[in-house]
């Protein structure tokens, strides 16, 4: 049987590893691996559809949907998931301590358009009680000046952002024109082991605290296909759902193997079996029905930061081949 070709481009996960290196190949598919930065892979595909299956921003994912944009769909593979607390990055002195401080506050934000600030910012405004209209937002580059987003949005009355043409928001920050950053992307000031630049102090323990009182674990990216791929050969949505889902079983088969590390990390078999022992049911799960707490929420926040244009439901994001499986 001929193979259909089908170019993915995804960033390096130890969990797609083994698709991505063919040891785990999907039936009937020939995979081209494409390696790149998530942030290109992001505005690359975003912008000029380059390639036919890619790792996609949340955020811009359900942004495109919900303005109507159909050439895209989607299988609920989620190949990065991090909670966001610990997002926020401010200045020492700035009498920050808690979330609830930053109500009346500077933030910078690199887009508004970004998962990691949705989930960021549902966080204060539901968990916290911190209306984002109490707060003073910039939009632009962390390092770079003139980042804009990737597409147009209104912001929630009340809202207002700031756009930075020329200034950067690490330098703000460190000028003391920001009290904060909110980004998914490590500031270089911060990285470099500047002390005038802290994040929350416990910042895992309010991760924890929120995942209790919600059950979301956040997921930053989706794998989004091509629909002109799927209407020729419908049955590439499910076959590739299935090898990611291979791929994930193994490498997370090594992360609890003890006979070997099999990352640089020392007592990460502590660390793997303190996850395991924390979030109950299956680790690290992909589809719908497992991960229902954690789209609804996002897909609400999504509406309400005007990052969607209508609040849709989860099964609106998936192609119709994933939504359902065979059983014996």
């Amino acid at each position: 049987m001929n193979r259909v070709r089908v170019t993915l481009a995804i960033s390096d996960y130890d969990h797609v590893r083994d698709l991505a290196d063919g040891i785990v190949q999907p039936e009937g598919i020939e995979v081209v691996r494409l390696n790149f930065t998530v942030e290109e892979i992001f505005w690359r595909f975003s912008r000029n559809r380059e390639w036919d299956v890619s790792e996609m921003s949340f955020a811009d994912y359900v942004a495109l949907t919900s303005r109507g944009d159909d050439t895209l769909t989607a299988i609920p593979v989620f190949p990065s998931r991090v909670f966001r607390t610990s997002a926020f990055y401010l200045r020492a002195d700035g009498g920050i301590r808690t979330p609830h401080d930053l109500k009346g506050r500077r933030i910078g934000v690199p887009e508004w358009i970004e998962t990691a600030g949705v989930y960021a910012r549902g966080y204060l405004a539901h968990h916290c009680g911190v209306p984002l209209s109490a707060i003073e937002w910039f939009q632009g580059g962390l390092r770079e000046p003139g980042r804009t987003e990737k597409m147009k949005y209104e912001p929630p009355r009340g809202v207002r952002i700031t756009h930075l043409e020329h200034h950067t928001l690490e330098a703000m920050l460190e000028a003391g024109e920001l009290d904060a950053i909110l980004t998914a992307t490590q500031p270089s000031i911060y990285h470099a082991g500047n002390p005038a630049i802290v994040r929350f102090a416990g910042h895992r323990a309010l991760e924890e605290d929120y995942f209790r009182a919600t059950g979301v674990v956040p997921a930053m990216h989706l794998i989004a296909i091509k629909r002109d791929v799927l209407r020729h050969n419908p049955w590439i949505a499910m076959n590739l759902y299935q090898a990611f889902e291979e791929s994930k079983r193994r490498s997370v088969h090594r992360m609890f193997e003890i006979t070997a590390s099999r990352v640089p990390i020392v007592w990460h078999f502590a660390a793997a079996e303190e996850s395991r022992k924390f979030f109950p049911g299956e680790y690290w799960p992909y589809g719908i029905e497992p991960n229902r707490k954690t789209l609804e929420a996002f897909l609400l926040y999504a509406y309400e930061q005007g990052v969607a244009a209508r609040q849709l439901k989860p099964e609106e994001l998936f192609a119709s081949e994933v939504q359902t499986f065979f059983k014996i």
